[in-house]
């Protein structure tokens, strides 16, 4: 209960001394965009690594050579926890936006944050929104900026890591309008730090790997025709193979 307590307080606390940060990295934006994009990269990037160390959480990483510096991609994961976007986001190698559900927005100071680190807010009940998010996730990644998404739309909270849900078809436009390269992430076990045991954090291990990026391109005609369902087998294979290191 103590981490939970210090999560809580680190999370609530910045957010609300952060708000002199948010007017200075805007006036930066007025003269420069790109250095306060950055900016707010690395200083996020900390406070998430920072609230990871207070989470105990011991992480095994595979694979994060496969993933370009030196361009956009989209990175598509499996979602069991709040921390997996903590997890991923603090190894981004390049400015990454994050499609989030709509509600986020709502939220002061956070929506902030996120509108600053060009992440975008997918409203799934309202098909035109919702085309409308992909087609601006879609002009990030032709700008040069990443995107990562959780095509299974919620958090899953079935009882096994394996019992992916089904990755939903219209997140892998950002990919087949623009070819970029898309960066499958397999993560076990980490429901473990918070949701297996809510409210409390325990130190856990958890494994992230980084498989093997392909362009849709690539794909033979009916794999580029499923190819949410292809990534799905391809991360479910993964986290079978991974499963016995947690």
């Amino acid at each position: 209960m103590i981490r939970f307590l210090l999560v809580c307080i680190t999370v609530i606390g910045f957010l609300i001394l952060s708000i002199p940060i948010l007017i200075v990295e805007w006036i930066i934006g007025k003269f420069n965009p790109y250095k306060k994009d950055i900016s707010s990269l690395h200083l996020i990037q900390s406070v998430f690594r920072f609230i990871l160390w207070l989470t105990g959480v011991e992480v095994t990483v595979i694979g994060e050579e496969l993933v370009p510096t030196d361009a956009a991609v989209l990175y598509i994961g499996n979602h069991r926890s709040f921390f997996d976007i903590l997890l991923t986001y603090t190894r981004c190698p390049r400015l990454t936006g994050y499609i989030a559900k709509a509600e986020m927005e709502k939220i002061p100071l956070l929506s902030n944050w996120m509108h600053y680190l060009h992440c975008l807010f997918l409203d799934r009940k309202d098909i035109k929104k919702g085309l409308k998010t992909i087609l601006s996730g879609i002009e990030l990644i032709k700008s040069g900026i990443s995107v990562c998404i959780f095509p299974e739309g919620t958090r899953n909270r079935n009882e096994s890591d394996l019992e992916l849900l089904e990755f939903h078809e219209g997140s892998f436009r950002l990919a087949t309008k623009t070819d970029c390269l898309i960066v499958p992430i397999a993560m076990n076990n980490t429901v473990s730090i918070f949701e297996k045991q809510f409210p409390k954090i325990r130190k856990n291990h958890v494994v992230l790997e980084y498989c093997k990026p392909f362009r849709p391109s690539e794909l033979s005609k009916e794999d580029q025709k499923h190819i949410g369902e292809y990534t799905r087998t391809l991360i479910l294979e993964t986290l079978k193979k991974n499963e016995p290191l947690v």
